[in-house]
């Protein structure tokens, strides 16, 4: 698999469509602290909109994460990724 170094959802987005892979490496990003501070939220919210185009991996990398996240974090992740949905 391609490494990908991405610091905003923007680079995601080509042609048009967007990668649920790239959209997986965010969060991968974020939640192991890649170039970035760790933030399980953010991490969260990305796996989600992953989950959401179509990603297996996505999808169990966010049961996974979730599991050790408290109820406030969750919510705000969800939110989130709910509102980055809404705009893209």
């Amino acid at each position: 698999m391609a490494r990908y170094d991405i610091h905003n959802h923007d680079q995601a987005i080509t042609g048009g469509e967007t990668r649920a892979d790239i959209f997986c490496e965010m969060g991968l990003m974020y939640a192991t602290g890649r170039d970035c501070d760790i933030d399980f939220v953010a991490a969260h919210k990305w796996l989600n909109i992953a989950a959401i185009k179509g990603s297996e991996r996505a999808a169990t990398l966010r049961a996974e994460l979730a599991e050790s996240m408290s109820k406030a974090d969750l919510a705000a992740a969800l939110r989130a990724a709910r509102e980055w949905m809404t705009m893209h």
